[in-house]
């Protein structure tokens, strides 16, 4: 299958059953695991070009979803909710504020902390947010019926949570690692 990109323009990106990302040799071991990579990299490319148009870059509609449904959050919070780490997270905060969307404020309960809160101006992001994620689904599951849908989500489920129990076990991850160069 051939694929066209946005940020391609309209000329064929790969070929072949491989999709845009042809399968070096080196991979041949681990072909879920490269279409994973493939899916991810497109999948985030579009995310940002359709962010792009209502002023965020990708991670950051997320911050404000978890801001918008749980409320204010200590940074340390939000990097535990997102998965993140604080520096990346901090950058992302900085760059919503400056933005207009979130505000720090102090923690009633901690002297030490700051919550970041959402600000009316982002209210208005948030149908702009849901419309994006919406418009994403579409594209990305465009063609596949309501069980395919299904199907696939709980295939990507089952995935992450492999790679969930692999990372709180150390130990199945360097058995899996092999012999080491060097």
């Amino acid at each position: 299958m051939t694929q066209s990109t946005p940020e391609a323009g309209n000329g064929a990106v790969g070929k072949g059953p491989e999709g845009t990302v042809p399968m070096p040799g080196a991979a041949k071991g681990g072909p879920v695991s490269h279409a994973i990579f493939r899916l991810a990299r497109l999948h985030r490319m579009f995310a940002g070009q359709l962010l792009r148009r209502i002023g965020l870059h990708p991670g950051q509609e997320l911050v404000m979803m978890h801001l918008w449904e749980l409320g204010p959050q200590r940074q340390a919070d939000l990097v535990r909710l997102m998965d993140s780490d604080a520096a990346t997270m901090t950058r992302t905060v900085r760059r919503l504020e400056q933005a207009g969307f979130v505000r720090r404020r102090p923690s009633p309960t901690d002297r030490r902390a700051s919550l970041i809160e959402p600000t009316a101006a982002s209210q208005a992001l948030r149908h702009e947010v849901e419309r994006v994620w919406s418009q994403l689904e579409e594209i990305s599951t465009a063609g596949l019926s309501d069980d395919e849908r299904a199907a696939a989500l709980r295939t990507l489920e089952s995935l992450e949570q492999n790679l969930v129990r692999a990372a709180a076990d150390p130990a199945a991850c360097a058995e899996a690692e092999g012999p080491r160069l060097g």
